[in-house]
């Protein structure tokens, strides 16, 4: 990767650049920047990076520029997010970055939290909780799957309630010098951009902090084909992360990807002898029951609290065969290479 070099011009040392990856984001993208253009740390260079949106998310930003000179738009011909990202560092002009999602909202301290926990000089990176919204009964459900342990493992920026330092943080804030200084995002990856790019952060010796006072609400899928989908990508793109860096690999990346074989040999088992293929799989049943039971309790809507094991389901599995259908197309490049 290249060095990123900031645009000509002297340099605020107050001013934070916030960058907005967006596509297609109509109807969240005004509530995003509106929690923007409210933060208490008001010295903002707030930077929307479309990808060639087909709705109105250009003129929704388009009327926030004209109500607000904070806001700025840059275009992104290839959509990818590492691109985006990229296209925003090179347009940021504070010495202070922040990523932000464009269907996330925070709320008025977010920002300057951020900031002052990296004007300590102690971190690398400063990340909060990222908490799933709902608007529809699966959409709830996904929520709620997404805050579980069971449904994220040590995400812990999902459900962590206590400061630490953590090897991964959601939507960072840093320091703009040294994301250019490390060549920004990968651009070769479509998923887990962000935690790539906090595996070479770390690798520089910077500490990463999770800090809970930092709440994100994020938008998170509101139906179960389009959590599945989301996780296949995610799953995909955990496999491109793992084959630059097999030293990020934990654990429990590892889980999703073998669930899935031993969930098809439990059926193929099933077939002829349907005890023991029940006996196979009666473990994670259990275990899948027992964590629904218990994420479904917070949950006020009937119709959410019934589709709580599907949302995991879709979460385990989508990941497990995105890694899977990912290591096959790679072996067929390599076959016909």
């Amino acid at each position: 990767m290249t060095r990123l070099e900031h645009p000509p011009g002297t340099v605020d040392p107050d001013l934070v650049s916030v960058v907005v990856p967006a596509r297609d984001e109509e109807r969240s993208i005004g509530a995003t920047l509106a929690s923007l253009r409210a933060q208490e740390y008001a010295h903002l260079q707030i930077i929307v990076v479309d990808g060639g949106s087909t709705d109105g998310t250009v003129a929704v930003v388009e009327e926030h520029m004209r109500e607000d000179p904070r806001v700025e738009l840059v275009g992104n011909p290839r959509q990818a997010i590492p691109v985006a990202l990229n296209l925003g560092l090179a347009a940021a002009r504070g010495p202070w970055l922040v990523r932000m999602d464009a269907h996330s909202t925070v709320d008025p301290g977010y920002v300057g939290t951020a900031v002052a926990r990296l004007r300590e000089g102690r971190w690398g990176g400063v990340g909060g909780r990222k908490d799933g919204v709902g608007t529809t009964p699966a959409g709830r459900a996904i929520a709620a799957a997404l805050g579980s342990r069971f449904g994220v493992g040590g995400s812990l920026y999902h459900h962590g309630v206590t400061e630490q330092e953590v090897d991964h943080i959601p939507f960072g804030a840093y320091r703009t010098q040294e994301v250019r200084d490390l060549g920004g995002w990968d651009e070769r990856l479509v998923a887990n951009e962000d935690f790539e790019f906090d595996h070479r952060l770390r690798g520089t010796g910077a500490v990463l902090l999770f800090d809970p006072r930092l709440r994100i609400a994020w938008q998170s899928k509101q139906s179960l084909r389009d959590l599945y989908a989301q996780y296949v990508r995610y799953g995909r793109g955990k496999l491109d992360v793992a084959r630059l860096h097999p030293r990020s690999l934990r654990s429990r990346h590892l889980l999703p990807p073998l669930l899935v074989p031993y969930l098809g040999v439990s059926a193929a088992v099933a077939l002829r002898r349907p005890g023991t293929g029940l006996a196979m799989v009666s473990p994670y049943v259990v275990a899948l029951t027992a964590a629904s039971l218990r994420t479904a309790r917070a949950l006020d809507d009937p119709a959410a609290r019934l589709r709580v094991p599907a949302a995991f389901l879709a979460m385990h599995v989508g990941w497990g065969l995105g890694v899977w259908s990912r290591a096959v197309d790679l072996l067929r490049a390599r076959a016909s290479g």
